[in-house]
């Protein structure tokens, strides 16, 4: 599902303009942003949480030379799914 078909869903089922629609979803996907930046978890009962993991600085291989380079520590986005959401993809 792309993001134009899911604000097409969304102004559906909440009978709202598409332009409403368009501006919720933005703002969802703001406010996980800004919270993950910020170090906290955002978590929906029965959906999932979106956290932030680390990664420990590491050494490892360009596949085009073999050479070893360094990769730096980063902090990359997780999601967990609820079990709610896996029990509904499950059937």
């Amino acid at each position: 599902m792309t993001k134009e078909e899911m604000v097409a869903r969304i102004s559906a089922e909440a009978k709202i303009s598409k332009r409403q629609a368009t501006d919720a979803l933005a703002s969802f996907f703001s406010n996980v942003a800004t919270n993950l930046k910020k170090g906290k978890k955002v978590s929906f009962v029965g959906f999932g949480t979106f956290s932030i993991s680390k990664r420990k600085a590491r050494i490892g291989r360009n596949p085009q030379t073999g050479a070893k380079i360094n990769i730096p520590a980063s902090k990359v986005p997780h999601f967990r799914a609820g079990k709610a959401l896996r029990e509904a993809v499950k059937k």
